[in-house]
């Protein structure tokens, strides 16, 4: 008997499925099947949408392998890697997809309040800008020399304590207005509504009787109101009450605002970024520190003129801060 014939070459195996990611561009696109009718919408998860957002991908594009065709996050990555390879890819792409969202809860809350405000009062707006160089030398002192028991101090105990200084020559600002009725309720006591971004949205506690607290008692109760909000443990008193807002975006405060006014409060004031700029004083110019202060009065209740007089006073206190200290 003859010796057996040597077997031929065997054939290499064919690209398993997971592989599929080394081949060029052109032919993925050509192989994989979409299971999308021409013109439909792709359907991805909303973490694979927003991926492909961030990295300017149209889902139209991709291929899906899913259910129905949907894409799956390694449908993507596939689809990126691929493009890598067959060249340089373009952020320049039409972006078709629609993401909605309900608007509910707090959110929801927030903005009918916005919404009323604006359309029950008509608001007038007035800003002025702040010479701060002496109290912020003031405040980064205290700061410097403060006990272990007292807060750190931001601006917004300065502009509070100014604030209560300058109500009692403009009661009318310091008031709730009853439209329904036609009644101005004008308070005594001084309860500011510090308007605080949390993840929920912004929420307004309110420090009661600010003209009955030092500097560094107003400081501590707004990180106490701050730190309740944002942790969801603020009792319902502390959000509700207040006679005039204070807002603020700190380091994003901008240059200007138009603030919306806390129905039903006639007042709102909101201090902007603090920043150094070049100011003439006599013949010669330094370097100051400067912040504009924006605000927004109920025209029906206040008066342009008596509006702009607080902020001036108010102004007068910032700059020369030892006014504030003063009986």
């Amino acid at each position: 008997m003859g010796a057996a014939p040597s077997p031929g070459p065997v054939p290499a195996p064919a690209p398993a499925l997971s592989e599929r990611t080394a081949a060029p561009s052109g032919a993925l696109r050509r192989s994989a099947s979409s299971g999308r009718s021409a013109g439909e919408a792709p359907l991805a998860s909303p973490s694979t949408r927003r991926r492909a957002l961030d990295l300017g991908v149209s889902l139209i594009q991709v291929p899906g392998t899913g259910p129905a065709g949907r894409i799956t996050p390694d449908d993507l990555e596939a689809y990126l890697v691929a493009d890598s390879e067959g060249g340089a890819r373009s952020s320049l792409v039409a972006r078709t997809g629609v993401n909605d969202t309900r608007i509910v809860g707090l959110r929801r809350k927030i903005a009918e309040k916005m919404q009323e405000a604006k359309r029950r009062i008509p608001h007038i707006n007035y800003v002025e800008e702040c010479d701060l160089t002496e109290l912020e030398a003031l405040r980064l002192d205290l700061n410097q020399h403060r006990t272990e028991d007292q807060p750190k101090l931001t601006l917004l105990p300065f502009i509070m304590r100014a604030i209560v200084k300058a109500l009692p020559d403009y009661p009318q600002i310091n008031a709730l207005y009853d439209d329904d009725a036609g009644v101005l309720h004008a308070h005594e006591g001084v309860h500011i509504g510090i308007a605080t971004q949390t993840p929920n949205g912004l929420i307004v506690p309110v420090v009661r009787h600010a003209e009955a607290r030092d500097l560094w008692d107003c400081a501590r109760e707004v990180a106490r109101l701050a730190k309740a909000v944002r942790d969801g443990t603020a009792a319902r008193e502390e959000l509700s009450g207040s006679t005039i807002t204070l807002t603020s975006m700190g380091p994003l405060g901008g240059i200007s605002s138009s603030p919306v006014i806390n129905h039903p409060e006639v007042a709102i004031l909101n201090p902007n970024k603090l920043v150094d700029r070049p100011m003439v004083q006599g013949a010669f110019v330094t370097v100051r520190k400067m912040m504009n202060l924006s605000s927004a009065f109920d025209h029906r209740i206040v008066d342009g003129y008596d509006g702009a007089l607080f902020v001036q006073r108010v102004k007068r206190l910032l700059e020369h801060p030892a006014l504030i200290f003063m009986d």
